[in-house]
Formats: C-alpha cells, sequence, structure tokens
C-alpha cells in the first residue's frame, strides 16, 4: 500500500526526475568529476541540486527512491577474473577431492583430505588500558591506542572430512615452517599409516610449483600435494576455518604479547574440534562450469584471458 509520504514524493517530482537522480547514483564518482571514491545519499543530493536537476530534494527522499531499485552506490563488492588457462582442470580436481574422488575412482578409507594455509602477521595489539567487560545497558569497550607486541604467522591443516584442525605459530611463513606443519600430520595417525594424504594448497611461496610437489612426495611417500589455480584461495576450506578464527578468537585484538596470541590460538583448535563437523560443501563441479560459461560471455573476462 503506497504510503502518503511516497504519494507526496510523485506528486512534488515528476518520474523523469527520479529517474534522472537514480541515473546519477548508477555513476562512478571518478566520471562524474566528483572527487570521491563512492557517492553516499548527501553526496547525491548535492550533486542533482548543484547540477540543476531539482532545486531542493531531502535526503530522506533520495534513499526511498534507491531503495525502490535496491541501489547502494555506498557499497562495493570485490572481484577478479580467473587467469590460469587450466582454472577448471585445477580446481574442479579440488572439488572433486572434496566429494571423495580421485581421478574418476573414489576414495577408500585409507584416503584423506588436508586443506592447509598460512594466516601471516597476526599481531599482538596491547592496548594502553584495560579492556572492559560488558554489562549493563553497555557493551565490552576496547581501547583504541595500543603497543605493537610484535606478530607471527599461524599456519593450520584442516581434515576435510573428519573435522579435525592441526595448527602452529611461527614467527614468519615459509617453506621450512610448512615442512614442520606437514611433519606435524603426518607423524600422526592415521596420516602416517594413510594410504595417500592429499594437501590442498594454494599458490603461496611456501608450496608454490612443481618443486615444491617433489619436495613433499619425496619426504612424504605417501603425500600428494594438489595446487589450486591463482586465484582460488576461497576454494580452499581452511580458509573457513581462518574465518572463525579471525571473528572468534583475533577480534577484537586484545593480547599481552606474542605468547597470549599463541596459546589462545592453539587452545581455540582444541575447544573448536570438540563440536566441529565438515564444513557442508555445495560447491562442485557442475557449479564451476557454469561459473565459467557465464564468465565467458563477459567482454572484459575475454580480453582478459
Amino acid at each position: 500500500m503506497t504510503s502518503a509520504l511516497e504519494a507526496a514524493d510523485r506528486r512534488s517530482f515528476p518520474p523523469e526526475v527520479i529517474v534522472a537522480v537514480k541515473a546519477l547514483a548508477c555513476e562512478l564518482p571518478s566520471r562524474l568529476g566528483v572527487p570521491l571514491s563512492r557517492l553516499h545519499v548527501p553526496d547525491i543530493a548535492a550533486e542533482v541540486t548543484e547540477r540543476g536537476i531539482v532545486a531542493e530534494v531531502s535526503g530522506t527522499t533520495i534513499w526511498r527512491w534507491l531503495s525502490e531499485d535496491a541501489i547502494r552506490p555506498w557499497k562495493q563488492r570485490s572481484w577478479i577474473f580467473p587467469r590460469d588457462p587450466d582454472f577448471e582442470a585445477k580446481a574442479g580436481r579440488v572439488l572433486d577431492l572434496y566429494a571423495r574422488t580421485w581421478d574418476a575412482k573414489p576414495l577408500d578409507k585409507r584416503d584423506f583430505v588436508i586443506s592447509a594455509d598460512e594466516k601471516t602477521s597476526i599481531q599482538a595489539r596491547v592496548r594502553c588500558h584495560e579492556t572492559l567487560a560488558p554489562g549493563s545497558r553497555r557493551v565490552a569497550r576496547v581501547e583504541h591506542e595500543y603497543d605493537r607486541g610484535g606478530a607471527l604467522a599461524y599456519l593450520a591443516a584442516w581434515d576435510v572430512h573428519r573435522a579435525k584442525v592441526f595448527g602452529r605459530c611461527e614467527p614468519t611463513t615459509g617453506i621450512e615452517p610448512f615442512g614442520r606443519l606437514v611433519e606435524q600430520v603426518m607423524t600422526t595417525e592415521p596420516y602416517a599409516s594413510a594410504r595417500r594424504v592429499f594437501w590442498v594448497v594454494d599458490n603461496g611461496s611456501s608450496h608454490r610449483g612443481q618443486r615444491a610437489v617433489d619436495r613433499l612426495n619425496q619426504r612424504w611417500p605417501n603425500a600428494r600435494l594438489v595446487q589450486l589455480p591463482v586465484h582460488a584461495s576461497w576454494l580452499n576450506q581452511v580458509e573457513i576455518y581462518f574465518s572463525v578464527v579471525q571473528r572468534k578468537v583475533l577480534t577484537p585484538n586484545d593480547f599481552a604479547d606474542l605468547a597470549a596470541v599463541e596459546s589462545r590460538l592453539l587452545s581455540f583448535e582444541r575447544r573448536y574440534e570438540q563440536t566441529a563437523d565438515p564444513f557442508e560443501w555445495k560447491f562442485t563441479r557442475s557449479d564451476l562450469a557454469k561459473l565459467l560459461e557465464q564468465l565467458a560471455d563477459k567482454p572484459d573476462y575475454q580480453a582478459a584471458a
């Protein structure tokens, strides 16, 4: 049912004015000659009056017009096109592993799939004043200012089908720290005596290229390094676990020192495993093929390929 305000808007402003305001809201500020990165309602109101589209209009009215078509120029989403010519094949075999398949054959009970990566530069932010706990009609309060207590890297390996997590903290990332994570897993049962342990990784320098594949297999004959294509970290399941860690462990960042960071991270692993289930992964090879088919029709993607 049309409200009185909406009816008044339609009487006060002709349709062509509303269309012009919406069109302006859908322009990039740079094309409008406005020194902003994105437009908010007050910016739009100022521009439409300065350009003579309308003599006067309230921000509430503009917001209502934009809301009709879900236009939100103050929001943004990032995107990137796949650049690897073998993107579908490389990503597809990882999706097969998640579905317990390899080379068109089902995995058996002695095969395991590990998703691994590094979360870099985790700081210990030592707040200048003690954090206050929440209370009646008061949220928790965290001091804005802090002293830097150093930073570390958190390496984690997630068993995709068993909801088991292995983690360790290192001063930095690199081939040797990643090797220690692998050893931590591969010397533990059932991985030590497994038929095959597939390690899904991205293209970070610690596990990139054929040398990394050979290095892992030489050290651990039953291990197989499966590298995702470039720009496909979103297909690495351990990133889901890292997002949980970021929300539940590292935000807000309030630690006395790096030892406190490490202690909380490693303690959280055990806590998380007590109730964890395998992630309900629904993105399949079929979904991947549909996505790439949709991208193939886009001129920008064709130019980037």
